[in-house]
């Protein structure tokens, strides 16, 4: 499905939407619920991310994690069963194997988790199969194009 954002209360409304379904479909899981952003650079991924931290209420502020690969953030109150939100860069990856020093096979088996992966078709042999994937597209310094 195909959705226009202009404006931050419109990706804020984006971000909450996709929380929603994404507790909603989870409901019994016994892993972690992962997000892959595809899009290139600028197209939207980390301000999602920092929109999805916002409905999760967390107070941290949310930086692209290019330079350190993952930033983890708690959440102030469980939220279906989420503690976690890990934010994962995986634009400086190099292959699958790098995962192993972010303890990937822990943290993928954490139902208490949230990771959002951006460039995650970096890493994608190692991606469980029920990711769910968004594609942003920059059409203009105010708009984006999101696919889900």
């Amino acid at each position: 499905m195909k959705t226009i954002i202009q404006k931050q209360n419109e990706l804020n409304g984006f971000a909450k939407n996709v929380i929603d379904v994404l507790f909603e479909k989870k409901k019994k899981r016994k892993k972690a619920i992962v997000v892959g952003l595809e899009g290139n650079l600028g197209s939207g991924k980390t301000a999602f991310t920092k929109a999805v931290a916002k409905n999760l209420g967390v107070l941290d502020i949310v930086t692209s994690p290019t330079f350190v690969i993952e930033k983890i953030y708690k959440l102030p109150k469980t939220q279906n069963n989420i503690t976690h939100l890990i934010h994962i860069d995986a634009y400086r990856i190099e292959n699958d194997n790098e995962m192993k020093a972010l303890d990937w096979n822990y943290i993928i088996s954490d139902p208490q988790k949230l990771i959002i992966i951006e460039w995650p078709e970096k890493i994608s042999k190692i991606l469980p199969k029920d990711i769910k994937i968004i594609k942003f597209l920059f059409i203009n310094e105010t708009t984006r194009e999101v696919y889900t």
